[in-house]
């Protein structure tokens, strides 16, 4: 058995969480104290190891690099690679200048942003705000990630609503677009978006695999066996939770191979 772990977060130990993701953690998530502690490089790659992760992707930041990510992909990137947050979308020339260089000088497999993480979750995905990033992720052949289902943090959701992405996609075929922490509670949306667009993935990232719904579960079995891609969003999830449970799932070796590997593996590094 062979997975990617498509989004992994070493950050959070480098600066004082604010207080609304410590009660998050607390009182949504119920993680332990440690989630906000420093990364340990040794002891990352000894879950991964113990997993059968062979890539891990490092959430990054434009306007608050990671000193962490960025040491971690220096000293093994055969293991990790970075995803690239933080576009200011409100001054996009300068901004999409800096993301152009930093995926020049370092192994950036996917831009990402949250939809009800910025702007006060005033601007959907379908705003014309988005789309410089848009057309830039195209003409750099770079995929996108972008936050779907309510959030857990206490910030407005419904911008999150992947139905928002329905104009992007047909605006932007080019774009290689994937939706990230699941889609709850518009699941249902989100596969018939999954089976209408072929440049649209959907990542589990920040889900336990046994609690994704069956619908997901018989659409990954039937239609959309390369859709669907496999994260943790460690430390939020560990890997030593997600990937056993991912691995107790009803799905036949092929479907199972895809979610874990294949699908990130020729979504995010493959040939286009």
């Amino acid at each position: 058995m062979r997975a990617i772990d498509c989004l992994v977060n070493v950050h959070f130990g480098e600066r004082e969480q604010p207080a609304w993701m410590a009660k998050t953690r607390d009182d949504y998530f119920k993680g332990p104290k440690s989630m906000f502690e420093p990364a340990d490089m040794s002891a990352l790659l000894e879950e991964m190891d113990a997993n059968g992760v062979t890539k891990a992707v490092l959430m990054d930041n434009l306007a608050t690099p990671s000193v962490t990510a960025r040491k971690f992909v220096e000293a093994r990137p055969d293991r990790f690679v970075l995803a690239m947050g933080g576009v200011n979308l409100l001054r996009p020339v300068p901004a999409l200048r800096d993301l152009s260089a930093v995926v020049k000088d370092l192994p950036v497999v996917y831009a990402v942003v949250g939809p009800s993480f910025w702007g006060d979750g005033q601007y959907p995905p379908s705003d014309a705000v988005y789309y410089p990033l848009y057309a830039k992720c195209a003409e750099l052949d770079l995929p996108l990630c972008v936050n779907t289902g309510i959030p857990g943090p206490p910030i407005p959701g419904e911008v999150q609503n992947p139905i928002h992405l329905d104009r992007v996609c047909v605006r932007f075929p080019e774009l290689r677009l994937c939706m990230i922490h699941g889609a709850d509670p518009w699941w249902d949306v989100a596969i018939r978006m999954l089976i209408k667009y072929r440049n649209l993935r959907l990542m589990t990232s920040a889900w336990s695999p046994k609690r994704l719904p069956e619908a997901l579960l018989h659409f990954m079995r039937t239609r959309g066996a390369d859709k669907i891609i496999f994260a943790s969003d460690w430390p939020v999830l560990p890997m030593n939770r997600v990937v056993p449970e991912a691995l107790g799932l009803n799905l036949p070796a092929d479907v199972m191979d895809n979610y874990l590997y294949n699908n990130a593996r020729d979504f995010f590094f493959g040939d286009h």
